[in-house]
Formats: structure tokens, C-alpha cells, sequence
């Protein structure tokens, strides 16, 4: 194959326990390569390194990381809420338990998915700590993306219709994870490509990248609160 400019892209389905599924597809959408990666965070990293050394060590190509995982914690509690009735930012409350990034906001906002709220303190989950890990690593290598597949099917429903190659080698491991290496791959084609886009980021605690525009975006939740 001629991978003179050429594009490719890797998702990743972060898993604590069983490995971690990856995709990785050309800018065709075509299924390249796809596999499951266990050990510790030192083995599934240079397994990662080994798939980004074979799509972009050649002159002219690049490859692009999506992450099914937040990209970092809340260094402290969250210091805007927001209220869905009213469709305005509020103040925290006593009740409030402080955890969720502005991008997670953002989609549940919109309800496209239901986030799983990342914390400001720890003990942090198990696949949360890899994920952190594994964007510090692999950010050193290659342009790396927050993704939450969930969001990205759901936005994916819709015309003009997303169509990829995929390899049923491998599912039956885990059938879910792995699809959601295939439409993480996927998320981050459609946005390098220009036809996705990020949300949040406000906070500084990074963005979330989807396959298209939000249908009916919210402008005031897009805004992070500056007072």
C-alpha cells in the first residue's frame, strides 16, 4: 500500500481488567489493524508505541490517538454547576460532590450520553489511571483525543451516514469493547477530517471530540463561567 500522505487513525478502549482493545483505520475508513493489549501499563504502552512506529514511521504519513478515558483529574472540586432548568450556570452546593469536567457538562447537557463523572480526589479508578497514563505517554508520540464512544453513536445516527471497515477477529473477547475501539478510531477521523467537534475545554481540564456538530447546541453550557 502507497502511505505517501496518508492518514491513520487509533482508538483505544481503556480496560482495567481484561486488556485493552485498539483499532486503527486509514482515511478511508478501512480497517488496518486491530488487537487487544494486556500487562501492565509498561507492556500495554510499548504495544500502543509498536502500532504508532508501524502507521506513522513512514515518511508522508501520520497517525492521529483517540481515548476512550478522561485525559486528566480535577486538581479541585468543580466550581461551576450546571442547572438544566433554568439553563444557567449556578455556584456549587454543600450537596454537590464536586467531580465532572466541563466537557462531561457539556454532554450531559446536550443528552447525547451519560458521563461518567471524573473525580477531583482519590482514589481514582483503576481504568482512569491507565487512561491518564497512557495520554501522558502516548501525547509525547502522536496528537492524542479524548473520545466517549457512547456520545459518538449517538451522533453517528444520523445523515450523512459514517461507514468503516471492521475485523470480527477478536470480538468475542469482548464484543462492546472492541466496537468502541472501531468508533473511537472512527470519532477521531471524522473530526481530523473536519467534519466533527470538540466540546468543553473551558476549565482547562481538556476537550471531548465528536463525529459531528451538536444538532441543537447549547450556547450558554459551551461557555465555561469566567466569574
Amino acid at each position: 500500500m502507497d502511505t505517501r500522505d496518508s492518514r491513520f487513525y487509533l482508538g483505544i478502549d481503556v480496560q482495567s481488567s481484561r486488556g485493552c482493545p485498539f483499532a486503527v483505520l486509514d482515511q478511508s475508513g478501512e480497517h488496518v489493524e486491530a488487537g487487544w493489549l494486556s500487562g501492565d501499563l509498561g507492556e500495554i504502552v510499548r504495544g500502543l508505541g509498536r502500532a504508532l512506529d508501524r502507521h506513522s514511521g513512514t515518511c508522508g504519513s501520520s497517525l492521529s490517538v483517540g481515548i476512550d478515558a478522561p485525559r486528566m483529574p480535577l486538581p479541585s472540586p468543580r466550581q461551576w454547576y450546571w442547572d438544566g432548568k433554568t439553563a444557567r450556570w449556578r455556584p456549587p452546593r454543600s450537596s454537590d460532590g464536586g467531580n465532572g469536567r466541563h466537557c462531561e457538562i457539556v454532554i450531559a447537557a446536550h443528552r447525547i450520553a451519560n458521563p461518567q463523572w471524573t473525580p477531583h480526589r482519590p482514589p481514582f479508578p483503576q481504568w482512569m489511571q491507565l487512561g491518564f497514563a497512557l495520554f501522558t505517554n502516548l501525547g509525547k508520540c502522536a496528537p492524542t483525543y479524548e473520545v466517549f464512544p457512547s456520545a459518538s453513536y449517538a451522533l453517528m445516527d444520523g445523515d450523512p451516514p459514517i461507514r468503516i471497515g471492521v475485523q470480527l477477529k477478536g470480538f468475542a473477547r469482548g464484543p462492546k469493547d472492541v466496537l468502541d475501539a472501531y468508533i473511537a478510531a472512527a470519532t477521531v477521523r471524522e473530526f481530523v477530517e473536519g467534519r466533527g467537534y470538540a466540546v468543553g475545554g473551558g476549565d482547562g481540564l481538556g476537550e471531548i471530540i465528536l463525529p459531528r456538530l451538536l444538532p441543537k447546541p447549547i450556547k450558554e453550557v459551551l461557555k465555561w463561567p469566567t466569574a
